[in-house]
């Protein structure tokens, strides 16, 4: 990853209104900041919370709170619980999301 034109700033994560991205089963919470190409986001996922595509997006992701499933379309699972993360490239391993008792994530993207 290479950041440019990207001028020192904080953000508020509470000040951010979130957007409400519906899944299967319950739904994801999206506190969202765009630096240029660069996508930030705060994720909460309610508790039940089963995604309803698979992602082929590259990302870091961050679990903070909770516990998250994460399914590769190959059948591979793994669990991520506070203080763990997951990195993938963009079209590399294609992967969904769930949660049994909800999750807070810190995603770049």
């Amino acid at each position: 990853m290479n950041i440019t034109d990207l001028p020192f700033n904080t953000t508020d994560w509470a000040a951010i209104i979130p957007t409400e991205h519906p899944g299967i089963t319950g739904k994801a919470l999206w506190r969202t900041q765009q630096f240029g190409p660069i996508r930030v986001r705060m994720v909460e996922y309610t508790a039940g919370y089963l995604a309803d595509h698979w992602c082929q997006k590259g990302h870091v992701l961050l679990c903070l709170k909770g516990e998250l499933q994460t399914e590769l379309e190959d059948g591979r699972q793994f669990t991520l619980t506070p203080g763990m993360s997951y990195q993938v490239a963009d079209g590399a391993e294609p992967h969904r999301s769930s949660t049994a008792s909800g999750a807070v994530l810190f995603i770049v993207d």
